[in-house]
C-alpha cells in the first residue's frame, strides 16, 4: 500500500471514530473539531442525524460569547478529529436561539444573482467555439447574448458564423473597434494548440 493509501486509511479511520463520538455523547457539549479539510470549528453540537451521517452544530452563543449563533451542517465523515470541551445548557432552548433571517435572505439573493448572471453568459444553441468568442470578447468588452447573436456594448450585433463581415450595427467607432476585436480574437484561439488553455 502506497503512502497515499495509507494516509487515506488513517484520515477513514479517524473520520468513523469521530462520528462514533458524536453518536454516543457529543450531543448537547461544546467541542472542538477538526474536518478532513483542515477547517477547525468550535461549537455545541445541537444534534446529529445516523441516516444521513449530519450533524448540526451552533457556533456562539457560549458562555463566553455574545448571544447570535451560526449554525452549520456538517457531514460527520469529514470529522477527522473531535474534541468535547464542556458540556452546555440545552442546544434547543428555543428562547435562546437567533437566526439572522435578513442576513440568510441576503445570502440567497446574492447567490441567486450570481447564477443569474453566470447562467446569462453562456449561450444556448451555440457551438464551443462560438462560446470562445463569446468568453474572449467578454475580457475585454461588455457583452451579452440575445439568442444566438452576441450583443457587444449594448449597440453592436455579431452573428454566426462570428467573423468580422458578421458584425452589424453601432456607430462606426463601435462597430470598426469589435471587428478588430473579433479579429484579433479569432486569430488568438486559432493559433491556440489543442490540448492547452
Amino acid at each position: 500500500m502506497d503512502s497515499s493509501a495509507t494516509a487515506a486509511a488513517a484520515t477513514a479511520t479517524a473520520a468513523t471514530a469521530a462520528t462514533a463520538s458524536i453518536e454516543e455523547s457529543a450531543v448537547g457539549y461544546f467541542v472542538s473539531l477538526t474536518t478532513t479539510f483542515g477547517e477547525e470549528i468550535r461549537g455545541q453540537i445541537i444534534t446529529y442525524d445516523r441516516q444521513s451521517n449530519l450533524l448540526l452544530s451552533q457556533e456562539g452563543g457560549g458562555s463566553k460569547e455574545g448571544s447570535k449563533r451560526n449554525v452549520r451542517l456538517i457531514k460527520a465523515t469529514y470529522v477527522e478529529k473531535l474534541k468535547i470541551l464542556e458540556r452546555g445548557e440545552d442546544p434547543l432552548d428555543l428562547s435562546k436561539c437567533y437566526l439572522d433571517l435578513s442576513g440568510l435572505q441576503a445570502r440567497e439573493e446574492a447567490a441567486l444573482r450570481q447564477a443569474e448572471i453566470e447562467a446569462e453568459r453562456i449561450g444556448v444553441g451555440v457551438t464551443a467555439e462560438a462560446q470562445s468568442i463569446f468568453d474572449a470578447l467578454s475580457k475585454t468588452l461588455p457583452v451579452r447574448w440575445d439568442k444566438t447573436v452576441i450583443v457587444v456594448m449594448n449597440e453592436v450585433r455579431v452573428s454566426n458564423p462570428y467573423h468580422a463581415e458578421n458584425v452589424r450595427g453601432g456607430t462606426p467607432a463601435a462597430n470598426e473597434r469589435v471587428k478588430k476585436v473579433l479579429e484579433f480574437e479569432r486569430k488568438r484561439l486559432q493559433s491556440r494548440v489543442p490540448g492547452q488553455p
